[in-house]
C-alpha cells in the first residue's frame, strides 16, 4: 500500500487558478453528469421492465389482489384520456405506443366494464356503490369512498353504453383498445346484488416502454459524456494558489503563546495526518451573532451543495482514475480540497466552532489569512483497489463521526411527529454560546475539544474522499492547531 510523507507543503504549485468560470464548468459538469447517470438508471430500469416482467400475453401487469366492498359497485376515478382533437391523438393511444388495456377478475360472478364516465354515472347516479380513490401494492391496501344509495334499477349487463366488458363465473378478462375521452372502470355483480368481491389485475401493453427507455438511455449518456467534458474543461491545469508555509504544526505568530487567540495567520502544514485543520478563536466575539450566523450563512450554504454534488461525481471520476493509473487527477484533487477548505470555513463561522464573527470568503483558495484553515497533502501514488473498499473500511469512522458532528431536522408519520438534534459538537458549541451571551466569554476548553472532534471528521472526510491511503488514527488531537510532530505522530 502506498503512503505519503507527511511533511512538506501540501500542495505544489499549479498551473492555473481556480477561477469563477472554471468553478461553473465544474459544478455544471457535474450536474448534468448526475441528471444523465439518473437518465440512465432510469432506461436501464425501463429496459428491464420491458425485457423480463410482461407475461406470456406481453402485458405488463399489476399484482393480484383482493378488492371488496359491501355496495353494489366499485368504480374508478374517472380515466382522462387525450381529447379527439388533441393534436397526435391517435398515435399516443395506437397499438404502437399505449396498445390494448386489459383487465382481470376472478371470484363469483361478475361483470366488469369501461364505459364512459358520463354514462356510468348516471346509471350510478343515485345507488349505493364505493369510488376507489387510491391503491398501493407495497404492502397491498386500496382507499374507497362511499357513495350512499339503493339497488340499481337494472343489471349492468343490460346497459347499451360500455366500451368493453366481460361477465360470468370464473375469471374474466376484458381488454380495451383505448380511446380519447373519459372513462370509468366498473366491477359489479352479473346480477347487481350488493357485495362485490374480485381478485383484479390491471395490465397494458404499453409497446412505447421501449422507445422511452431508449430515448432515456441516449439522453443520459449524451448528458453524462458533456458532464464529463465540462468537468475536464473546467479542472484541466487548475490549482489552487500555493499558501505560505510555516514550520510543522505551526498556524500563527504568537499564537501557541496565546491559547485560543490567533494573531496573524499563515498555512497550516500537515505532520500527524495528510489532512491538516487548524482553527483560532477569535478574541471579542459577539455575544449574539451566533444566534443569527444560520441566516448569514444562507448563501455559503446554497453554494456548497452545489460543490459538494460536484465533489462527489469528481470523487467517483476520481476513483476510476486511481484504479487505472494510481494517481488522482491534481485538477480534481485541487478542486475537493478547496470544497473542504470552503465547508470547514463555513463550519467554523457557524456552528461547528462558533470560532470568529469574521463572514467566510467565497472562494475554493487557501486563504491563509482567514481563522479556519484546511490543506491536504497531495499523493504521489495510490492504492489502486482501495477506492473499492475504503467506505467499507471507514465504516468504524463514519459511526464515531456520526455521534461527534450528527445534525438536527424534523420528520412527521402517519401517527407520529417530531424533532430530534445530534451530535457532541453542536452540543458543546451550544452550551459555549450560552455561555458567550451570559459572560461575553468563549470557554477555551470548550472550543478545544470541539477543534479536536472537527478535526477528525475531517480527516475521515479526507480519507473517505480518496485523498490519502493513510487510515485516519483513532485519536483526539484537541486545540486550534496540528499536533507537533513525534515519533508517535510519523
Amino acid at each position: 500500500m502506498a503512503t505519503e510523507p507527511t511533511t512538506g507543503s501540501p500542495t505544489a504549485p499549479p498551473r492555473a487558478r481556480w477561477t469563477a468560470g472554471r468553478i461553473v464548468l465544474v459544478i455544471l459538469g457535474s450536474l448534468a453528469a448526475l441528471v444523465g447517470a439518473g437518465l440512465l438508471a432510469a432506461g436501464g430500469g425501463l429496459l428491464w421492465a420491458d425485457q423480463t416482467q410482461r407475461d406470456d400475453d406481453g402485458y405488463l401487469s399489476t399484482p393480484a389482489e383482493r378488492f371488496e366492498t359491501s355496495s353494489y359497485a366499485i368504480v374508478s376515478e374517472p380515466i382522462d384520456l387525450v381529447e379527439a382533437d388533441t393534436e397526435g391523438a391517435d398515435w399516443l393511444l395506437s397499438d404502437d405506443v399505449l396498445g390494448d388495456v386489459r383487465l382481470q377478475a376472478a371470484d363469483g360472478d361478475l361483470f366488469v366494464g369501461i364505459g364512459p364516465t358520463s354514462d356510468v354515472e348516471a346509471y350510478l347516479r343515485g345507488v349505493e356503490h364505493h369510488l376507489l380513490t387510491d391503491v398501493e401494492y407495497d404492502p397491498f391496501r386500496a382507499g374507497y369512498e362511499a357513495r350512499a344509495g339503493d339497488a340499481p334499477t337494472a343489471p349492468p349487463g343490460e346497459q347499451d353504453f360500455w366500451a368493453a366488458t366481460a361477465s360470468g363465473s370464473g375469471e374474466q378478462t376484458l381488454t380495451w383498445d383505448p380511446e380519447s375521452g373519459n372513462w370509468s372502470l366498473v366491477v359489479m355483480n352479473a346480477d347487481a346484488s350488493s357485495g362485490v368481491a374480485a381478485d383484479m389485475s390491471v395490465g397494458a401493453e404499453a409497446n412505447f416502454l421501449i422507445w422511452l427507455a431508449i430515448g432515456l438511455l441516449v439522453a443520459g449518456g449524451i448528458l453524462l459524456l458533456g458532464g464529463a467534458g465540462l468537468i475536464f474543461l473546467g479542472a484541466r491545469h487548475a490549482g489552487a494558489p500555493a499558501p505560505a508555509t510555516a514550520a510543522p504544526g505551526a498556524v500563527a505568530a504568537g499564537a501557541a503563546d496565546t491559547p485560543g487567540v490567533a494573531a496573524v495567520s499563515t498555512a497550516v502544514v500537515p505532520t500527524a495526518y495528510p489532512v491538516a485543520v487548524a482553527g483560532e478563536l477569535q478574541p471579542d466575539l459577539s455575544r449574539w451573532l451566533w444566534l443569527l450566523k444560520w441566516i448569514l450563512a444562507i448563501p455559503h450554504y446554497v453554494v456548497l451543495a452545489f460543490l459538494w454534488i460536484a465533489f462527489s461525481i469528481l470523487t467517483l471520476v476520481a476513483a476510476v482514475a486511481i484504479l487505472f493509473t494510481e494517481r488522482f487527477p491534481r485538477g480534481i484533487f485541487d478542486f475537493n480540497v478547496g470544497v473542504l477548505r470552503w465547508t470547514w470555513r463555513v463550519w467554523f463561522y457557524s456552528y461547528w466552532a462558533n470560532g470568529t464573527d469574521r463572514y467566510p470568503p467565497f472562494t475554493l483558495g487557501a486563504a491563509p489569512d482567514y481563522p479556519a484553515r484546511l490543506e491536504v497533502i497531495y499523493p504521489e501514488q495510490l492504492n489502486r483497489w482501495l477506492p473499492l473498499v475504503k467506505w467499507l473500511l471507514a465504516i468504524p469512522h463514519l459511526i464515531l463521526v456520526g455521534l461527534f458532528v450528527g445534525g438536527w431536522g424534523w420528520g412527521a408519520g402517519e401517527d407520529w411527529a417530531g424533532w430530534g438534534f445530534a451530535g457532541l459538537v453542536g452540543i458543546l458549541v451550544l452550551i459555549a454560546c450560552v455561555i458567550l451571551l451570559s459572560t461575553g466569554r468563549y470557554p477555551p476548553a470548550l472550543f478545544n475539544f470541539a477543534l479536536g472532534l472537527d478535526r477528525w471528521a475531517l480527516r475521515v472526510a479526507g480519507y473517505v474522499g480518496l485523498m490519502t491511503d493513510r487510515y485516519p488514527p483513532f485519536r483526539l488531537d484537541m486545540g486550534p492547531h496540528e499536533p507537533e510532530q513525534t515519533e508517535e505522530t510519523r
